[in-house]
Formats: structure tokens, C-alpha cells, sequence
């Protein structure tokens, strides 16, 4: 048996539980691109990473993912910051501001108004990419 399936097969419930949410929140996010709701996409974009992050930490630091947000502090914990590319880095700086600076009315119009058609479109696909890489860090 590969090294790969025997990873698969030694997954926790816990990693599993973070990567079904991803999956799920890929779909919201495609929904929310669709129709025009852009603030929405990247919210659920900023989730997915985030999931994924925490699915990382749950499988390979075996520890209760932190109740934290900040996408580079996640990485930091995951022991994956060395790991991504350039293009991961990017996506993780651009991603940060849509957790809370969204939530708020005096970010929310400054968030709007960076976020075309266009540039969600990328964020989305560097987000399924993203979480296509740490699938296969934790061989799923």
C-alpha cells in the first residue's frame, strides 16, 4: 500500500469534518460569484482558506485548530508557511481584510469597491487551487 493511501486512510474525523466544510463552502462561493454578490464570494473564500488551514493543523500538529482568523497566523501554526508559493502568500494578504474589515460599515465600502467581477473570478480559482494544494499536503 502507498504512503498516499495509507495517509488517506489514517485521516482524523477532524481533518475530514474541516475539508467536507471546504468543500461545501466552494459551492456558497460559487453561487454568491455568480450572482453578483462579490463581498459574499470573498468572505466564503476567506473561509475555505481558513478551513483548510485548520484542517492542516488538525492532521499534522494533531492539536484543536485556534479560534483565530488571520489567515498568515494560521499558516505560521500549521507549519506549512515555508511551503507555499508566492501565488499562496498573495492569496492568503489578499483573502485577510474580507474577514472583518467586511463586517463593518466603515470597511465594507472601501472592501466593495476592490472587489470586481474580474479579480473575484481570480480570487475564486486561486481559492479551489489553494484548497486542491492542501488536499494533496494531507494525501486526500
Amino acid at each position: 500500500m502507498g504512503k498516499q493511501k495509507r495517509r488517506r486512510m489514517r485521516m482524523s474525523s477532524k481533518t475530514d469534518y474541516w475539508l467536507e466544510m471546504c468543500d461545501e463552502d466552494m459551492l456558497t462561493a460559487k453561487v454568491m460569484l455568480d450572482a453578483g454578490r462579490l463581498l459574499w464570494m470573498g468572505f466564503i473564500c476567506h473561509l475555505i482558506v481558513e478551513k483548510s488551514l485548520k484542517a492542516v493543523i488538525s492532521e499534522r500538529i494533531n492539536e484543536v485548530p485556534p479560534k483565530i482568523h488571520d489567515l498568515k497566523s494560521l499558516a505560521k501554526r500549521s507549519d506549512i508557511m515555508t511551503d507555499l508559493s508566492d501565488g499562496h502568500l498573495d492569496l492568503l494578504e489578499q483573502l485577510n481584510p474580507l474577514q472583518i474589515e467586511a463586517r463593518y460599515p466603515e470597511y465594507k465600502d472601501r472592501m466593495s469597491a476592490t472587489l470586481t467581477p474580474e479579480i473575484c473570478r481570480k480570487i475564486y480559482c486561486d481559492t479551489e487551487g489553494f484548497l486542491c494544494w492542501i488536499k494533496q499536503q494531507l494525501g486526500k
